[in-house]
């Protein structure tokens, strides 16, 4: 399994949100060695809070398997999940997720809190985390600068 690659499939799609305005997140699904969904942030255009990458990649992909549960799948994403992406990967029972930067605002993989850690809980997936990381970050930390620079602040 090559972790970059299908992580850099992840930046390509973070890259589409950023020409559309949307902070630029991108997500894959992968299901033996083969990309089964897609998808990057769009809560802006769509007018949904839930329009994250993950969410829009775990529902491209269940769609296109014609299953809610994706068991044995790897999702790749650009940044650190959030609370709702991850309960969302836990009700998918996503077997691995890679993800890119960390989230020190609200990532759920130690960044603030460790939700998939939590042992209670009846899913857990492997989670790696610091994959392209640099890039990844760089990606971020350079559209929110244009953002700021376009505000004048």
């Amino acid at each position: 399994m090559n972790d970059e690659y299908f992580m850099r499939e992840a930046m390509s799609l973070a890259r589409s949100a950023e020409c559309l305005g949307e902070v630029p997140v991108g997500a894959v699904v992968v299901l033996d060695g083969e990309i089964v969904g897609r998808g990057f942030n769009s809560p802006i255009g769509e007018s949904d809070p839930t329009a994250h990458a993950e969410i829009a990649a775990l529902r491209d992909a269940a769609r296109r398997l014609g299953n809610y549960r994706l068991p044995g799948s790897t999702l790749y994403v650009t940044l650190e999940p959030c609370a709702m992406c991850a309960g969302a990967i836990m009700h998918a029972r996503v077997a691995r997720v890679v993800y890119g930067a960390r989230d020190p605002k609200t990532g759920v993989h130690g960044s603030v809190v460790d939700l998939f850690a939590v042992e209670r809980l009846n899913h857990h997936a492997e989670v790696v985390g610091g994959v392209l990381a640099e890039e990844c970050g760089s990606m971020l930390s350079g559209f929110f600068a244009a953002r700021r620079r376009s505000r004048g602040q």
